[in-house]
């Protein structure tokens, strides 16, 4: 596996192969709703690592009646004084839907641990269940797939700063957002402990390197349909670049596949 990444997709290459793709998340979405299956996928990532570019494209054909987006909001005073995964649980995919979450519980291994918006003994009650409540979520019929969005610190800015120049994406951009880059170490090293926790066979992380937003995208959704079961797949469309999109591993911490 090489740690560069390979040659930026060409935009004509990149719009043929998005719809291409699009026709098998159609196909996928039929399966789903005659199988009665229930799809959960979470996107997490650092500020601007492109989750709602990339959720956006999945979407864009899908029927919005069996498929929903969760991106859940500043809890209220009721939600803190329920359990934790309480809030989260609601939105969870019923028979024939496919719900993707746009950040999720993992909240509270990221930007609550590192903003100080958790104590200490919240986090570690995180850390120590969030396994066991992903192992009855799929036990109970829930397909579950976990992306992480990988960027460089010199990619985060650029785009942060993208962002609050551009008037239709200006509404992305928050306090919290701002003060990202500053906090890119303490990031990291929450990024990396969620993932030695966390990482689990039930459910494990699939990391994206995301610098290269097109070849992000193409390979999550290539990844989505190779991992999940429909009929009439093309094979030779949906195989994934393992040099953009991987299961994690610590090793790729130490040879800079994972950005540090």
């Amino acid at each position: 596996m090489n740690k560069k990444n390979t040659r930026k997709i060409q935009k004509q290459d990149y719009n043929s192969t998005l719809q291409q793709l699009q026709v098998e998340l159609v196909k996928l979405q039929s399966h789903i709703i005659k199988n009665n299956d229930k799809i959960l996928i979470i996107f997490e990532g650092r500020d601007a690592s492109g989750k709602d570019g990339t959720i956006k494209r999945i979407i864009q054909h899908l029927s919005p009646r069996e498929t929903r987006v969760v991106a859940l909001g500043k809890p209220s005073d009721r939600d803190l004084s329920t359990w934790y995964f309480q809030r989260y649980t609601s939105h969870l995919p019923a028979a024939q839907e496919m719900v993707l979450f746009n950040r999720s519980w993992y909240n509270r291994a990221g930007v609550e641990r590192v903003m100080g918006f958790c104590s200490d003994e919240e986090y570690h009650e995180f850390i120590e269940t969030v396994a066991l409540y992903e192992q009855l979520l799929v036990r109970s019929g829930i397909r579950l797939l976990k992306y992480y969005l990988d960027i460089s610190e010199t990619e985060q800015k650029r785009r942060l700063k993208a962002r609050e120049q551009d008037p239709l994406n200006q509404w992305k951009s928050s306090p919290i957002d701002k003060a990202a880059p500053k906090y890119w170490p303490q990031y990291s090293e929450a990024r990396n402990i969620m993932f030695a926790r966390t990482h689990h066979l039930t459910a494990p992380w699939t990391v994206v390197r995301a610098d290269d937003k097109e070849a992000a995208r193409i390979n999550i959704i290539k990844d989505m349909l190779f991992r999940l079961d429909y009929k009439g797949k093309e094979e030779a469309l949906i195989l994934p670049d393992s040099n953009i999109i991987f299961n994690y591993e610590e090793a790729y911490l130490l040879n800079g596949m994972i950005a540090h």
